[in-house]
């Protein structure tokens, strides 16, 4: 397979940030057969991923790459990386690709993304959804904000990554998506909560509350998977924290509040979500949202 006369596989990829995301997105596009080197700012996360065999660089020593595909926690960390350490703005060659799969702020991203251009880069949001689980397979989905021609140059790296695509818009597009996906998700894990405690109240199983809610119009990706996947389950290891949601929901906030539109159960959301900070905790898997509503059903 070609892109443009020339082997998919001769495109080579940085990836930067490499936790349980990276690592994994890392690892998947190396056993794809693409030429990747990972770069973390802790050298105990390069060790971790160099063991399992893949090329790891510091980010003061980072390869010339066709791509630099970003993991990262927030935008400020974006940021960073692009414009002061390592610096791709200035240290990356011209043409090349920046990737940018965190969920960050669409303002920022935007920003961002005219700086790429200006530095005579290209530049393309892609955050994903599917957790370590999906970055592991190669299955995740992706939000893709960006220009076409760009999506087509990296077209195989994304298909090996990902097993659905979607492209929304420009710059940012991606990330406001993403954004407005996991508001819903994080009501969903309440609202279906409620929902269940409900009929546990009430002498219902969980279980049978589930199947029902799952074969009628109330269902959600919440209540098929996250709900016997890691709730009733009670193994409560999606790879996701409370804290990466809150922060998701405050920048999904600040995004309407910017665009002066009022949505009020986005703020019950969002206050629900930072109600309690220790139930659950910052570091605890977001599913854990669900913990308290379902105890006072018992």
């Amino acid at each position: 397979m070609t892109l443009e006369g020339v082997s998919i596989m001769s495109l080579t990829i940085t990836v930067i940030g490499l936790g349980q995301m990276g690592g994994n997105m890392a690892l998947t596009l190396k056993a794809a057969g693409f030429a990747v080197t990972g770069s973390d700012v802790f050298e105990q996360a390069r060790d971790r991923l160099a063991s399992q065999g893949l090329e790891v660089a510091a980010p003061e020593a980072l390869p010339e790459t066709d791509v630099y595909l970003l993991s990262l926690p927030t935008s400020a960390h974006v940021r960073e990386v692009l414009e002061s350490s390592p610096g791709l703005l200035a240290i990356a060659p011209k043409g090349s690709v920046i990737i940018d799969t965190s969920t960050s702020d669409p303002s920022v991203s935007r920003m961002l993304a005219q700086k790429v251009a200006e530095a005579g880069l290209a530049w393309l949001d892609a955050p994903v959804s599917g957790g370590p689980k999906g970055a592991a397979s190669g299955k995740l989905g992706m939000l893709l904000g960006g220009d076409e021609v760009v999506i087509e140059r990296v077209r195989p790296i994304l298909e090996a990554m990902s097993a659905k695509r979607t492209h929304v818009g420009g710059p940012g597009s991606g990330h406001v998506v993403k954004l407005a996906n996991n508001y819903l998700c994080a009501a969903h894990l309440v609202t279906t909560a409620e929902a269940v405690a409900m009929a546990a109240k009430a002498g219902v199983a969980p279980e049978a509350c589930l199947a029902g809610l799952n074969s009628g119009s109330g269902r959600s990706a919440v209540s098929e998977v996250n709900f016997p996947e890691w709730i009733v389950s009670g193994r409560f290891d999606s790879g996701f924290t409370t804290g990466l949601m809150r922060k998701d929901l405050r920048l999904a906030r600040d995004a309407a509040q910017a665009l002066d539109l009022p949505l009020p159960l986005l703020q019950m959301v969002v206050d629900l979500w930072h109600e309690n900070a220790d139930r659950p905790h910052d570091r605890d898997d977001f599913n854990h949202i669900a913990s308290p509503i379902l105890d006072n059903a018992h």
